[in-house]
């Protein structure tokens, strides 16, 4: 019932106000205290779920995008990250919300949602299911070819709410945190509730093996080989794939060109509400 409730809303479009956007393999955890972010959203995701895990006494709420890559680890960090918010009342529960994927092909969606349950069931904590909008939940056909019917959502940290969402920005550093990801991160917190600072980095990678030879195929090539569902994929994929490859190109030595005192980038909200990167102090 929630899931065709959710599917029957059209999706929303978030202004970069008050958002925290949260790419793939990133997560951010706040609380309706926060006077900088209101809003914690991520889109884009195909085969991946978006994970919502909220504390009722204490509003603590974690978005997440997983792709399956570590999602014990995953999950048990989310947990965490919520529980460290939520000590100090005594009631309330802890609720999480499951959105995306479909049935693809390869049924990696299917894989992804079986892990989220396990991993959840798996948690020493009480955790109830109450929104479960994915895999065969969120697919629609067309002339055969399977699509998620959500891509991205977005939750209210003050309201709890939680709506079907596209995002015109997806900043800061869309490509610096896209490059990380692509270099085989693990799950990253990008977010500092407590000083309402968004972290991105120190990151540290190798040079992107065939850089060159990837930037040098055509769209169909990249849509086949880096995408895991390569017919389902959003319009703007590829120009993405290959923002983030020119990046890396670009950066081979992260320690050398983005990160050489080994500090994290460092935004917080202006008074417009949008991210504004704080000098770290220069000594």
């Amino acid at each position: 019932e929630k899931a065709k409730l959710l599917r029957s809303q059209p999706a929303q479009i978030v202004e970069p106000k008050g958002l925290l956007y949260v790419q793939q393999r990133e997560f951010a955890v706040t609380t309706p205290k926060d006077g900088s972010v209101s809003i914690l959203g991520s889109d884009d995701a195909t085969t991946c779920h978006i994970v919502v895990l909220r504390h009722t006494g204490s509003g603590a709420t974690c978005l997440t995008h997983c792709d399956g890559s570590d999602t014990e680890a995953e999950v048990s960090l989310i947990m965490s990250s919520v529980k460290s918010f939520s000590n100090t009342t005594g009631y309330g529960r802890l609720e999480v919300h499951l959105v995306g994927g479909f049935n693809d092909d390869r049924q990696l969606s299917q894989k992804l949602t079986n892990q989220l349950l396990r991993a959840f069931d798996l948690q020493p904590d009480e955790v109830h299911l109450v929104t479960f909008c994915v895999t065969e939940l969120n697919d629609r056909e067309e002339e055969d070819i399977h699509f998620p019917i959500i891509y991205g959502i977005a939750v209210n940290v003050k309201t709890a709410e939680i709506f079907p969402a596209t995002f015109p920005e997806k900043g800061p550093d869309e490509d610096l945190r896209s490059a990380h990801v692509l270099t085989g991160a693990t799950l990253t917190n990008i977010y500092d509730a407590k000083m309402e600072q968004l972290r991105i980095g120190p990151y540290f990678w190798r040079p992107f093996p065939h850089v060159d030879f990837w930037l040098e195929q055509d769209d169909k090539q990249i849509l086949q080989n880096l995408s895991t569902s390569p017919l389902a994929e959003p319009p703007h994929f590829v120009s993405h794939i290959r923002a983030t490859l020119t990046f890396l190109k670009e950066h081979p030595f992260p320690s050398r060109s983005l990160f050489p005192d080994r500090k994290p980038r460092i935004y917080k909200k202006n008074e417009e509400g949008l991210w504004e990167q704080v000098c770290s102090a220069k000594i």
